[in-house]
This record gives C-alpha cells, structure tokens and sequence, in this order.
C-alpha cells in the first residue's frame, strides 16, 4: 500500500476563459476535460494536462465568477511547479513568458533544481524547475533527508547577483513552444505552509509513507525551515514540500481566486483506496466516503493545519467518456447529472477552447 506521487492540483479561479487561454496558449497545456464540479453544478470544473492529463500532469480549476482574491498562508499552498529537463528549456521559457507581457523572477539556483516564478491571471504563484540536478548533490541517496543541510553559501543573492538574474534569458524569441521546452512532464512539486514542520512529517511520512528527501531552510528566508517528502528517490512528479511559518505571525489562508482548493496523491486502484481510508479512520483524521468523479475515485483528509488532501485513483482517466483526439471540446456531465443538461448548460458562461497540437521538435539542421 503506496502512494504513486502527484495525482493532480485544484485551484479556484475567476474567469473561465481567461484561466483557458493562460493555460493553453501561454504555457501549451492542453485542455483535457470541460465539465462542473460535481458538488457545484453551476460552476466549471476545468481541468488541464499532457495529451491525455495524465496523473501528475493534471492542473485543474474551479471557476468561482467574480470571487474574491485568495491569499496563502498556514493551512493553504505556496505555489506548484511544473517540470522542464534542463536550463536552456528554461531560459526558453523566461524569454517566452517575458515576451508576453509576464513578469519572471529568475532564473534561481535552488540547488537541487534551477527554476523560475511568475504568476497567472489570479495571481497564483508558479514555478518552472529543471528535473536536476537532484537531492543526492549533497547527501548519498541512502541517506537523503535524515540531517539537516544548510542552503549553500553561493546561493544568496546579492544586489549585483539580482541584476545579473533580471538579465539572463534566451537571445532570441520563443513564439512556439518546442517539444524540448513542452510542460508535456507534468508537475515537480507542490509547496504548502505548515505551522508545525514536525507534526506535518508525522502525517507525510509516518502516516503516508512519502520519504522524507530534504531537511533544508528556505533559500529566500534562511531562518524558514523547509522540508521535502516524495516517493523513492523523490523524482520530480512525486514531491510535496513545506515551509514552517509562526502562526503567531503568519495569518490563515484565505480560500478564493488565485488560491489552491486542494491536492491530490494519486493510489493505484480501489481496492487501495478503501485500504487507506480505513488507516485514516484508524488514525483518527476526517476522511470521507469515497467519491466518484469519473476519471477516478477520491477520498478527502486533511493535513494537521487543515489543507485538503485527497486520495485519487490512477483510472479510468479523462478518454473514459471522449476519444483523446476530441478531449476538452464538449462538456462532459457525470450521468446522474446529464438530466439537467440544459438547465446547467444555460447556467455556464460558454467557453472557447483553442485547438490543440502536440509541441514539435525542431530539427537540427
């Protein structure tokens, strides 16, 4: 009984179309599935990924029209990254997204990967790391996370060192995204807020079972500890992170646009599902009933400062009800819902999704 890694993260934004377009044609995710949420039928549920959304690269969306800004903060996500091989995909990225009108910090040495920050339409915060050079730079891969590493002298960051950053990017323009810069990989991590990094290694590791791969400090707030978990060797697509913030002066999340609802670990079937519902019972955590929402099966927990944690399945997957080819083109109900199709379809705000084409390579010449 294990858990996979990433299965999927879900946050609240504003405007349905505008969160499509971001995701589509600035950042060539593919648009996957255009259903409701299933507790809320009134509102989209929109939901974004590799050619099929596979567990790991899917991002979804809950549109919440005209909902107030969210803020993170304890009990909440700090932001999720996405994965691209190496730095010159990155730099490539950089200069794309600069060239689009979008601020991007970095990029940053992170030691364990390179990466760079920008934010989308509701202000979510993201990131865009390279696979490695991994946790093993600094402690055999026997022993990751068992000591505590202190981020390396080299890695802060002078005034001289900002501007150097600031100008750093790729020298020409990126007006198509190439299969070698393509965020085909799906997710490198997500970072959340605990107000207690000890009580939240309990419920990751003593609990879950994700290895604990880093015992670090934020590199941005030396005296912020931040620790990592993953399965295994804490390859990119299985990781969560925390930074530990006082709670006597870090506030609350605050739910709303630009905020995470929850995140998701995916379980290979059912059957293992219901097999950690019951150690979550065990342990005294809520957890609920387990849930049908089509592509897959979920249960709900929560982490010890009340972020919501779900359980997912690895199948069926988003070609259960379209062909892969038609993925993301209609809207897609569950069946006890297809009776009020048109009394939902006349509540949703229609939504034009562009296209879709696989990255190409660039041939050397």
């Amino acid at each position: 009984m294990s858990i996979q890694g990433l299965h999927h993260i879900t946050l609240v934004c504003s405007d349905a179309q505008r969160t499509v377009d971001f995701y589509t044609r600035a950042l060539g995710l593919r648009f996957v599935k255009k259903t409701v949420n299933f507790d809320d039928p009134g509102s989209y549920h929109l939901y974004f990924g590799d050619e099929t959304g596979r567990p790991g690269t899917a991002v979804t969306f809950f549109e919440w029209p005209g909902a107030p800004k969210g803020a993170t903060g304890i009990g909440g996500t700090h932001h999720f990254a996405l994965t691209v091989p190496d730095e010159k995909a990155l730099l490539k990225w950089k200069r794309r997204l600069t060239d689009l009108g979008i601020r991007v910090n970095g990029p940053l040495n992170r030691n364990y990967f390179k990466s760079i920050y920008f934010r989308d339409p509701d202000d979510e915060l993201l990131e865009i790391a390279t696979a490695g050079p991994g946790w093993a730079i600094d402690e055999s891969t026997g022993n990751l996370g068992t000591e505590y590493r202190e981020p390396p002298e080299a890695m802060k960051i002078s005034n001289r060192d900002k501007a150097r950053i600031e100008a750093e990017t790729w020298p020409e323009p990126v007006p198509e995204i190439t299969s070698e810069m393509a965020l085909k990989h799906g997710m490198h991590h997500i970072s959340a807020i605990s107000s207690d990094i000890e009580r939240t290694h309990a419920f990751l590791s003593e609990l879950l079972g994700l290895r604990r791969l880093k015992m670090t400090s934020d590199f941005d707030q030396p005296k912020t500890p931040h620790w990592y978990w993953g399965v295994g060797e804490g390859k990119p697509g299985t990781i969560i992170t925390y930074f530990q913030q006082d709670p006597k002066t870090t506030r609350r999340m605050r739910m709303g646009a630009g905020q995470t609802h929850h995140f998701a670990l995916a379980v290979p079937d059912e059957e293992t599902q219901l097999e950690w519902r019951e150690k979550l019972v065990r342990a005294m955590l809520p957890v609920s009933p387990m849930m049908d929402r089509v592509y897959f099966k979920s249960i709900y927990t929560r982490d010890p400062d009340g972020h919501i944690v779900e359980l997912a399945t690895m199948g069926p997957g988003f070609p259960i009800d379209e062909p892969v080819v038609e993925l993301g083109q209609n809207l897609k109900l569950p069946p006890w819902l297809e009776s009020n199709r048109s009394a939902i379809e006349r509540t949703l705000k229609p939504i034009t999704v562009p296209e879709w084409h696989a990255p190409q390579t660039i041939q050397s010449k």
